[in-house]
């Protein structure tokens, strides 16, 4: 491999040179992404109320946590790379979306809601995808916020939250998914819009 190889570089330590394409932030986005299958595995494994959700919960609730820990090791290292603008989003994607999927075929939320942000999600994704080799598309405030509300909502319906606390645990769950939702909605389309006017 040549001396500008991706390959080479910063992997950990602060500097000037280049970040390493195997930098430690990456290395989680591809981790998280691994783990995804297990945590689906985990949610499924008994869709009754109990340690199996709780712990698929747990792992879905620490694959979308490390979204900031890997940002921030990224940022505050100078270890922002293009390749990391594109996988960490696609980690969170698979993540997030597995987790709609999941609830749909416990039967605790529709399909047309899942449908509908899988749709926009890797829409999405597959535009960053195809216009990586002109530019790479960071997410935007509103693309940050879903995550965030997303990242609030879906723990709370896997977890049994409905089960241990009853009727507010319902209205918990209702209105945090709805608000996640509506962001996802109105971040795509922002992104549409953006995308189109940038043309």
């Amino acid at each position: 491999m040549g001396i500008l190889s991706p390959w080479r570089g910063r992997v950990w330590r602060r500097g000037d040179e280049p970040a390493s394409v195997a930098s430690v932030p990456n290395l989680i986005s591809v981790a998280r992404i691994l783990l995804t299958p297990v945590f689906i595995v985990v949610a499924l494994t008994n869709p009754e109320p109990g340690l199996a959700r709780t712990l698929g919960a747990l792992l879905f609730a620490v694959l979308i946590a490390t979204d900031f820990v890997d940002g921030q090791i990224a940022r505050g290292r100078g270890l922002v790379t293009d390749f990391g603008k594109l996988i960490d989003p696609i980690a969170d994607k698979a993540i997030t979306g597995s987790a709609f999927v999941v609830l749909s075929i416990l039967g605790e939320l529709d399909w047309w809601i899942t449908a509908v942000v899988l749709l926009r999600e890797w829409g999405i994704t597959a535009y960053r995808l195809l216009v990586s080799s002109r530019t790479v598309i960071a997410a935007d405030w509103a693309g940050k916020a879903k995550t965030m509300a997303q990242a609030i909502a879906l723990p709370f319906a896997l977890v049994p939250l409905q089960a241990w606390l009853g009727e507010p645990g319902v209205w918990i769950c209702v209105i945090t998914m709805t608000v996640a939702v509506a962001l996802t909605i109105y971040s795509g389309l922002e992104f549409v819009w953006h995308a189109v006017r940038s043309r």
